[in-house]
């Protein structure tokens, strides 16, 4: 049967610059009439045509060729597309059987008169639409990132959206006419086999990167998080084995307590009845029993109720053992060492204190010289990435060869009304919301910075060169940034052809701009996405970034030009359009850091001033006589004054003016408070300037956390020495209890206590004010020394992390801590004798000049009483007889281990990261930014891939790279990105790689002849793109071997890099997209002599990363990739993306934490046994601030706080601090001893252990508790007030935390375990001291200090 055409030969155009359009034929085919007609037919469609009648004319097959052009740099990569692609249209245009699957089903007339075809049904059958677009669909195109349907189908997603994009009248890849594509059956459709791109034939074949099946399956890499993991329901194995054997072990200890309880109950019944029939059966004479009974009993029946023993009321210097047990005390021979140390410091800072101070404030003023060497570092990378960190070293190594990434100033352009439902705004897209924003594109085109006036031409990024475009993503950019030619019913589907093929709205620095880098958040359904329904509008300016700093300089100064203006329009852009806009430039981070580092200059102050007040109050209120009271109770007299009247007066009018005691002003510490304060001060100061002379740099975390710690730290000594003081006053001062030893056989008559007290003993027991103090740093200096050496050593453990921010933070604290720590055993103990001569001199505080004689002077027989504050008294008469009876220890025990699993299974769910948005003020800016980053932006950060050592004028280096020919290695560069590209769950790679030398060897093809092209008389000479096709040839025509997909006949050597070079300037343009200047002119450094490539990129995006577990994750992907490929090819491969720098050190942080906190609790058990005398006491210290350490983790677990770098200095402060809580208890308790020590399981062991922890608790522990705990609790809780939320959730939060986990632990816990199993004690008890005690406890004729009434105790610490 002879076949029929239904469109032959060219009948004009629509107008005159209008392509041909065909005109209807309802004739036969036609034998081609020349040899030259043979011959194009055959190079254009196939020798299948060369003997053939057809449907088509010359002018029709060279248009055709013409058109085949356009798309063969597009597809030309994967051959079986491209055949495929040539097959379709050529039979379309010119097969013999053309009637039997076309029907015209419109014509029109054309400029010239004649009848044209206007719209047409094409049908063709499902095998060859599936299969042609099967062979394409997969074909990327480098240059975008994208794909080649992208191009030539709209992104089509299937065979029929293909055809019909294709057929639309379009200009461009599209259709001079309409071509239909009609879906019901036809009797004879075109349908036959078409090719597969992984056919053997090498026609037919393509390359892994454009056909994944042909590609090597890489092995298998789970998703991160996905590993193996044990879980039962929501809950990992170790919660619940950790929450199993909690309640089993509670449960059994619980119950085998109460057995042993009952069985105990049940033998002293027994014996007590034993007991009654021995004394009636042997009369009721006195008997002589073993010296020792009374322990011996005691020890096996246990304590009673309270926790203490009968034989209690021996006191705590007096032996509790039998005569046999009793040895010679037990001493330390370090510890002897140290307190004549300090004892002698002591002696010489207060014997001499202005020469203390003319020393000391010689070393500080020159260690203050460091000043002058002082900067502050503001660079990020340099802030958070150490100097020899990998990725940073990457980083330089790519802004050497390659620039420094971009600067970005970008916006979102969103709805300013929220939607009627649902969380989705307003769409975005209006006539109106266009308008406006072309109109603000155009204020900022037209913006001049000051004052040199530099302008967007100046600083952006133009990749066609000095004299091309510069590069703005905007949607404007599909309207050509104007919207003259559009109107309320056109521009519309200007957004919807855009978004669809961006290839035909290219903005004019010449590259696609895709629809994900200009709208946001587009809804999409099943089968298409609906543009005009985006959220936001996404507006991104690309401005150049350069090592060179005037460069750098210019463009910072635009930017800010900017950052003004936008703040402008943000303000009244809601007003004026309904929209709102998130806004960040390229200088917005740092200054907005800066700018909240200024404002809390007012917390630090704050605190300060708080703290000050607080110290000045309280230490005041110790001196002071209990009947007189401090200041805290003169103001609660006074509010007592104002709230009820006094019946026994006959003025029953509140009282407004308090009765003020002249002694106040005597006994109050404000100066002596205030330069407790300036001595911490003065460490700071002192540490700035000994480091920064050290070159060592400060940071703005620094210059906000450093105050506050030294303050915390700094102030709890302060505290110590002064209580210390007090105590010793009472003992040896002008008021001082001289015992009566020696004469207890007297009738003690409490109205005549004194009169066994002759002058002479009394003067013996007076000390001097040098002697007072020295006395008193021996007796607190050791546990100075025990807390500072192990928080400086904790703290500088912190110098071990490698980042800058965290190694100068640990130097800085450690050098305040230790500083702080000189100076308070030096100049204030040199102030504190200054501050007690004035007192004893009843001069006034703050005006020494002023002295206030005494009122009223005490009778002899006026007893004295020791000042014994309100503190001690709820410690020793409340608090430590509660904690140590055996019931509530087990409590105690229990529920701290409780505590401990708790923290455990919390610390599981600490994220890793450090959200930016936390260094900001809540009030920024840059907060809704990075709001709409996270909701409207649906493209991930570009990624690099740097090969920095492959030869790739050799064909072996060229294999390690290349992926579109089929001699490529398997695992080349990339074929493994095209295959991790697959995988987007486990690489987080969302687009195909641009590979620079694909595109080059693309762009040598000859079949594409307005790429490469030189002069045919001398084709050493290289053609410009003006030059006529008469005078140039393709550069591989003719060649031997020919240009083909296996390599053969490629360049190698210095005719590569002789290719190479005119390559990188070739522009990219429709013409030519495969031009490399545009698109690759950046992605190579090449050596200075152009003889090779020293190395070159491959780009990629990310998927769109929203959390920081993404960023990391995403992080450690693209080191995976890299490792493997440099693995397998033998070469070296890294990723660089601009937040790796600062996301490198979430892939060993933990171990760094296990390390560092590792080392510090060592450091902690070394210290302490050292200084404690007792390897056992030392191992419970370092176990409770192990168990702080921990709680505060589970805090950080719960409270949302993750795991980053601030966090890890954090808990090694905790550490650090953790052992204040519980070093001076500690060493209270190690020097309570006056026997030889008992061992643990000795049968009076456990209660001279018990009255240990009650002596240390009622010495040292008001000490603890207002001197440490509450100070830092008011020091701290002035953070709360802070704009910061990173110094609200990393430094409140965190500090709070280890404030009341510390207190818990050191105050609870830690007696409780030294009662049960601390190491035996050592004598440190003066003779006087001892006799001084001895004598109290005997005058109140208690068996306990804590059991005495309240008349006999002060009112107040």
């Amino acid at each position: 049967m002879a076949g029929k055409c239904a469109m032959r030969g060219a009948c004009g155009g629509k107008s005159s610059w209008s392509p041909q359009l065909p005109c209807p034929y309802d004739g036969p085919p036609v034998e081609p009439e020349s040899d030259e007609f043979r011959s194009l037919i055959t190079s254009v469609c196939g020798p299948q045509y060369a003997n053939i009648p057809v449907c088509c004319t010359v002018e029709q097959v060279e248009t055709l060729q013409s058109n085949f052009q356009q798309a063969e740099s597009i597809i030309s990569s994967c051959p079986a597309c491209r055949n495929n692609f040539r097959e379709f249209y050529c039979s379309f245009t010119c097969s013999a059987d053309q009637h039997s699957f076309i029907d015209v089903t419109a014509t029109q007339k054309t400029s010239t008169g004649q009848t044209a075809v206007k719209s047409l049904d094409f049908h063709v059958g499902e095998t060859l639409g599936k299969g042609f677009y099967d062979s394409c669909k997969d074909v990327k195109f480098s240059a975008t990132n994208g794909y080649a349907m992208d191009l030539i189908g709209g992104g089509a997603k299937n065979y029929t959206s293909f055809l019909q994009y294709m057929g639309d009248e379009r200009p461009g890849l599209g259709s001079p006419f309409q071509i239909n594509y009609p879906t019901s059956s036809h009797n004879k459709p075109l349908d036959y086999a078409p090719r597969g791109c992984a056919d053997n034939e090498l026609s037919s074949r393509c390359a892994c990167v454009d056909c994944p099946t042909v590609c090597t399956v890489l092995p298998y890499q789970p998703p991160p998080g996905s590993g193996p993991s044990c879980h039962v329901g929501g809950m990992t194995c170790l919660s619940l084995v950790l929450i199993v054997f909690y309640a089993v072990a509670t449960f059994s200890f619980f119950s085998g307590y109460s057995f042993l309880s009952w069985r105990r109950r049940k033998n002293r019944k027994y014996e007590r009845m034993a007991l009654s029939a021995e004394s009636s059966s042997s009369g009721t004479g006195p008997s002589r029993g073993l010296v020792g009974a009374s322990s011996l009993a005691f020890a096996r029946d246990g304590e009673d109720s309270s926790g203490v023993s009968s034989m209690r009321n021996l006191g705590r210097t007096q032996s509790l053992f039998d005569p046999i047990d009793v040895l010679q005390p037990r001493h330390y021979r370090l510890n002897t060492v140290i307190r004549r140390f300090f004892y002698r410091l002591g002696i010489f800072c207060a014997s001499y204190p202005l020469v203390t101070l003319a020393l000391a404030s010689t070393f500080i003023s020159l260690l203050n010289l460091g000043w002058t060497r002082f900067s502050v570092e503001t660079d990020p990378v340099r802030l958070w990435v150490a100097p020899t960190s990998e990725t940073k070293l990457q980083k330089e190594y790519f802004d050497r060869h390659f620039g420094p990434f971009y600067r970005t100033e970008q916006m979102f352009i969103s709805s300013a009304a929220p939607a009627d439902s649902g969380s989705r705004t307003e769409p975005v897209l209006s006539w109106e919301h266009l308008k406006w924003w072309m109109k603000i594109e155009e204020e900022i085109r037209a913006l001049r910075s000051s004052p040199h006036g530099y302008g967007l031409e100046d600083v952006c990024f133009k990749p066609a060169g000095p004299g091309g475009a510069c590069v703005v993503q905007s949607i404007s950019a599909w309207f050509g940034y104007d919207l003259d030619d559009y109107d309320l019913d056109t521009w519309q589907d200007q957004v919807v052809s855009c978004a669809n093929t961006p290839s035909d709205c290219l903005p004019d620095y010449g590259q696609p701009l895709g629809p994900q880098y200009v709208l946001g958040s587009v809804p999409d359904t099943s089968s298409r996405r609906r543009w005009l329904d985006a959220e936001a509008m996404v507006v991104t300016y690309v401005v150049s970034d350069s090592l060179n700093a005037t460069e750098r300089a210019r463009a910072e100064e635009w930017e800010r030009s900017l950052r003004v203006y936008l703040t402008d329009v943000q303000m009244w852009a809601p007003e004026e359009s309904g929209l709102h806009v998130a806004w960040s430039t390229g200088v917005s981070l740092e200054e907005e850091i800066s700018q909240s580092t200024n404002t809390d200059y007012k917390i630090v102050v704050l605190s300060y001033l708080v703290m000050f007040f607080y110290i000045s109050v309280t230490l005041g209120n110790g001196s002071t006589s209990p009947q007189e009271g401090g200041l805290m109770k003169l103001a609660w007299k006074w509010t007592q004054g104002l709230s009820s009247t006094n019946p026994a007066t006959a003025d029953a009018s509140p009282r407004w003016i308090p009765a003020i005691s002249r002694r106040i002003f005597v006994d109050s510490k404000f100066v002596l408070g205030l330069f407790g304060v300036f001595l911490v001060v003065v460490s700071v100061s002192t540490s700035v300037g000994l480091f920064s002379f050290l070159g060592v740099k400060n940071t703005l975390i620094i210059a906000e956390v450093i105050p506050f710690l030294a303050l915390a730290v700094g102030v709890d000594n302060v505290f110590i020495l002064v209580h210390e003081l007090h105590r010793q006053n009472s003992l040896h001062g002008p008021n001082a209890i001289v015992s009566s030893i020696g004469r207890t056989s007297q009738t003690m008559s409490p109205t005549r206590a004194d009169e066994s007290i002759d002058e002479e003993e009394r003067a013996r027991s007076l000390l001097s004010p040098e002697e007072r103090v020295a006395r008193t740093l021996a007796k607190m200096g050791p546990s100075i020394l025990l807390s500072s050496v192990t928080e400086t050593v904790a703290f500088g453990l912190g110098a071990l992390v490698p980042m800058p921010a965290v190694r100068n933070f640990a130097l800085y604290a450690a050098g305040s801590v230790l500083l702080g720590a000189i100076f308070q055993v030096t100049v204030f103990i040199s102030v504190l004798t200054l501050d007690l001569r004035r007192e004893e001199a009843s001069r006034v505080d703050c005006f020494p000049c002023i002295k206030i004689p005494s009122r009223i002077t005490l009778p002899p027989d006026t007893p004295a009483t020791p000042k014994v504050g309100a503190l001690t008294v709820f410690m020793r008469r409340y608090f430590a007889p509660f904690i140590l009876r055996d019931s509530v220890k087990a409590v105690i025990i229990a529920a701290f281990t409780g505590l401990f699993v708790s923290s455990i299974i919390s610390i599981q769910h600490i994220e890793l990261g450090l959200d930016q948005r936390l260094a900001l003020p809540s009030s920024s800016y840059l907060i809704p930014y990075f709001d709409a980053v996270d909701r409207y932006l649906d493209i991930g950060p570009p990624v690099y891939f740097v090969s920095t050592d492959h030869q790739v004028s050799s064909r072996a280096g060229q294999q390690h790279l290349c992926g579109r020919f089929t001699t490529c290695d398997d695992f080349s560069v990339a074929n493994t990105l095209e295959g991790e590209r697959k995988r987007k769950e486990s690489s987080f790679i969302a687009e195909p790689a641009a590979g620079w030398l694909d595109d080059f060897f693309q762009w040598l093809d000859p079949r594409i002849e307005t790429c490469c092209r030189v002069r045919k008389a001398n084709p050493s000479v290289f053609c410009t793109a003006r030059e006529s096709d008469r005078l140039c040839r393709p550069c591989f025509e003719g060649r031997e071997p020919e240009w083909n997909i296996t390599l053969a006949g490629m360049p190698e050597g210095e005719e590569f890099m002789w290719y190479l070079g005119q390559w990188l300037k070739s522009p990219t343009d429709e013409n030519c997209p495969l031009g490399g200047k545009a698109s690759y002119g950046s992605a190579l450094a090449i050596s200075d002599d152009k003889s090779e490539v020293q190395a070159s990129h491959f780009r990629t995006f990310h998927t769109p990363l929203k959390t920081q577990s993404d960023f990391i994750n995403a992080f450690a992907a693209a080191n995976r990739i890299a490792e493997d490929i440099s693995r397998r090819t033998g070469t070296t491969v890294f990723p660089y993306s601009l937040f790796y720098v600062f996301f490198e050190q979430y892939g060993h942080i933990i171990s760094i934490t296990q390390e560092i906190l590792g080392l510090g609790l060592a450091s902690v058990l070394l210290v302490t046994s050292l200084l404690l005398g007792s390897w056992r006491t030392g191992t419970i210290v370092t176990i409770v601030v192990a168990l702080t350490v921990v709680n505060v983790m589970g805090v950080m677990g719960v409270w949302g706080i993750s795991l980053n770098a601030i966090s890890l200095v954090n808990l090694v402060i905790s550490l650090g601090i953790a052992v204040e809580f519980c070093s001076h208890i500690a060493r209270a308790f190690m020097n309570a001893g006056s026997g030889p020590g008992l061992p643990a399981d000795h049968p009076e062991g456990k209660k001279e252990r018990n009255d240990r922890v009650w002596a240390a608790l009622g010495d040292i522990g008001p000490s603890v508790l207002s001197g440490i705990t509450f100070t830092k609790l008011i020091g701290i809780s002035v953070l709360a007030l802070t704009r910061s939320k990173l110094l609200e959730i990393y430094y409140f939060r965190m500090w709070l935390s280890l404030i009341v986990a510390g207190a818990l632990h050191g105050l609870v816990l830690l007696p409780v375990v030294l009662s049960l199993t601390g190491g035996p004690g050592f004598t440190e008890v003066d003779d006087d001291e001892q006799e001084w005690m001895s004598s109290a406890i005997r005058r109140h004729d208690q068996e306990y200090a804590p059991f005495r009434t309240d008349s006999d105790l002060g009112d107040s610490d």
